[in-house]
């Protein structure tokens, strides 16, 4: 049986293999319906341009950002499929805006442009769209890690190395180090953000046409163009001069990486056998009613291990041979698109989790007894160094240490028992919670950074 048609014109059914994004703001500001506006956008911004150093007549830019104005007038999915006959949507788009724009002013759109100026400036208007929709969520982000920082600044919990018990640490200091990479992730994505250009450049970077059709300082076009859109300018037109894009697929990358580092650590420690934090609302199972599954986790996770390859595809494309390369630009547009998604719903759901965990510090505490004291005994080498002799001192934490388990009994109890040590007091040293070194102080210099 044949399924029925999508819809013309929509992203029907693109998410629904993808809950990572699905229903994020990211989701609506990369669609095709965003995607037409930006390069309808584009377009009026360049009659405006034009229209602003007497290229064309301010009616004309009139007209053709009227006829811009409602990308609802224009078939996306048309447009898609006429967009093999020359390899991009920016073709067919702009015969179809040419004929919404009429006389006498149709051959005003697009005058000059070739349709990378056009399909790289909607990327990057669609990208600072998506960015300034991200940017709010990684700062609820990072608002809820302060405050669970702040809160838990003293509250052990056994460190973990190479899935091991290590010596003791706190939550707070966790979770600072959590906020220091989102913040390290706003300050790039804000630095991307900020910084992301217009382009225009003509057949292949010259703009002979316009000096053709009469622009006697073609250098500040461009200028103008940018300021019309809200974009940077640039120095150069950057048809395959790509560090813009691989500026943004570095930030994100970045970004989706950090969140991830979050989300698996919160999975780590979420799991049945461990449950020292847990999801706020977790999601439920198909199979097994009892489960409260780590989702908001698991989708971050997934982001984080997809989006450096994404990034690599970008990166790639910086070889992009002559003026305009066959196949670089192009393998650019849908990894870039996924990129934006993928990390924008990661924001999405980590401002969610960070806002909904569920600290216990009974079972961190709890977990630092595991290892029956052992866990301190870093500080009991140091400590019992001066009274033993270094190598008496390792020797004897060796022996007591297979003791613990052998015996089941407690390090400081066995330690008790020693001659030489049983006029010390060892309830300190023998004190998981009395471990934490710095932990205190380095969270509180973490949260001093804004």
């Amino acid at each position: 049986m044949t399924p029925p048609a999508e819809p013309a014109g929509t992203d029907a059914g693109t998410s629904l293999l993808a809950p990572g994004w699905a229903d994020s703001p990211a989701a609506s500001a990369t669609g095709d319906r965003a995607y037409l506006r930006a390069l309808l956008d584009a377009e009026a911004a360049l009659a405006r341009a034009q229209a602003a150093l007497g290229l064309v007549p301010a009616e004309a830019a009139d007209a053709v950002s009227a006829a811009a104005a409602d990308p609802g007038a224009f078939d996306a999915r048309s447009l898609a499929e006429r967009a093999r006959g020359g390899g991009n949507p920016v073709i067919p788009l702009v015969a179809d805006l040419t004929k919404a724009v009429g006389d006498p002013y149709g051959p005003c759109v697009h005058r000059g442009a070739t349709s990378q100026d056009i399909l790289d400036t909607a990327t990057m208007l669609v990208a600072a769209r998506t960015l300034d929709l991200l940017l709010p969520d990684l700062a609820r982000t990072e608002r809820a890690l302060a405050r669970l920082a702040a809160e838990h600044r003293d509250t052990p919990m056994p460190g973990r190395t190479l899935t091991q018990h290590a010596v003791p640490t706190s939550f707070g200091l966790k979770a600072a180090g959590w906020r220091a990479l989102v913040l390290d992730a706003r300050d790039r994505v804000t630095a991307v953000r900020d910084g992301l250009p217009a382009q225009l450049g003509g057949a292949a970077g010259t703009l002979a046409a316009f000096e053709a059709y009469g622009a006697t300082d073609p250098v500040g076009l461009p200028a103008a163009y940018a300021r019309e859109l809200g974009l940077r300018e640039p120095l150069l037109p950057w048809h395959t001069l790509r560090t813009p894009v691989a500026d943004l697929a570095g930030a994100l990358a970045f970004t989706a990486g950090a969140l991830g580092k979050v989300a698996v650590d919160v999975l780590t420690l979420s799991r049945t056998e461990i449950g020292e934090v847990a999801e706020g609302s977790g999601g439920g199972s198909s199979a097994m009613p009892h489960k409260a599954n780590p989702v908001r986790s698991t989708l971050i996770a997934a982001a984080a291990r997809r989006a450096p390859q994404l990034a690599a595809t970008l990166y790639g494309s910086l070889a992009a041979e002559d003026e305009r390369p066959a196949g670089a630009w192009h393998a650019e547009w849908e990894p870039l698109r996924d990129l934006l998604r993928l990390t924008g719903g990661a924001a999405r759901d980590a401002a969610e989790l960070t806002e909904g965990l569920r600290v216990r510090p009974d079972v961190m505490r709890a977990h630092l007894g595991l290892t029956h004291g052992l866990i301190v005994s870093e500080r009991l080498s140091a400590e019992l160094a001066p009274v033993l002799g270094r190598a008496r001192a390792k020797e004897l934490l060796t022996e007591l240490a297979a003791r613990t388990y052998a015996e089941d009994r407690p390090l400081g109890e066995l330690l008790a028992e020693v001659p030489e040590l049983r006029d010390l007091d060892l309830t300190s040293p023998t004190d998981p919670a009395r471990y934490t070194g710095a932990a205190g102080a380095l969270t509180d210099r973490a949260l001093e950074r804004r």
